[in-house]
């Protein structure tokens, strides 16, 4: 996870019942424990759901969840600025309408 050896330490995380070390830096610990609590939660939610059997295949479906949902939320956030250009475009033609009547009628 972190970028330099010389400050990373190792956590411990635990998923489905099996602890892994992983090597990361002290300011990136809180992260990966709340990255690792939620893989774990869904891959317990697929276990559950009995569908999927086989750790490999429960951690390949979880990995192709998440994965689609952050696609789909950097999808969102391209969204939300071409929006605001809109509204604002919007806006500037109303302030000009609003403008040019004013002028009639005075």
């Amino acid at each position: 996870m972190g970028d330099s050896a010389a400050t990373a330490n190792t956590v411990t995380v635990s998923i489905l019942d099996k602890e892994y070390r992983v090597a990361c830096s002290e300011d990136e610990r809180a992260e990966l424990q709340a990255s690792a609590r939620l893989l774990h939660e869904r891959m317990s939610r697929i276990r559950s759901s009995g569908s999927v059997i086989g750790l490999e295949r429960i951690a390949v479906m979880a990995a192709l969840n998440i994965a689609h949902e952050l696609i789909q939320a950097k999808a969102e956030l391209t969204r939300v600025p071409l929006e605001q250009e809109m509204l604002d475009r919007l806006q500037d033609k109303v302030q000009s309408a609003l403008g040019n009547i004013e002028e009639h009628e005075t």
